[in-house]
């Protein structure tokens, strides 16, 4: 990849109706622009579970946390990195598999399916970062 335009997005969602779907949206655009102008194989799968992380992260970062959520998206060693800010400093935590339960299966659902998350406090509020292999090949 060139070092003078890298592969990243940030986008800034401010809760409005519509925002979760421009978010998956931007997320499609962003790993066709990928494909597109970098020349890298990105899977179907990558493209689906990439939009599914998104709107799940940014789901619960609108739910939970009063202020606008950035998202962040980019390619690191062939993974698609996806990180969702807000500004509630709680940490989240994954719920015991509980089929009776309705809702609140996000981030059991993200975990499921990426293969690397983090958590941390930042200075103001969290931030969430999962990583999606580009590609069905194993990364080495």
């Amino acid at each position: 990849m060139p070092e003078a335009a890298p592969a990243e997005v940030t986008v800034a969602l401010d809760g409005a109706h519509g925002c979760i779907a421009d978010a998956r949206a931007q997320t499609s655009k962003f790993l066709a622009r990928v494909q597109g102008e970098y020349g890298l194989q990105v899977s179907a799968r990558t493209m689906d579970l990439g939009q599914l992380v998104v709107s799940e992260l940014v789901t619960n970062a609108l739910k939970y946390a009063p202020g606008p959520v950035l998202l962040h998206l980019r390619i690191v060693d062939g993974m698609l990195e996806i990180e969702v800010w807000d500004t509630d400093p709680t940490l989240p935590l994954a719920r015991a598999a509980d089929a009776g339960r309705v809702g609140q299966h996000g981030l059991e659902i993200v975990m499921a399916v990426v293969q690397g998350i983090e958590v941390r406090r930042e200075p103001v509020g969290k931030c969430v970062t999962a990583r999606l292999p580009l590609s069905e090949d194993p990364v080495t």
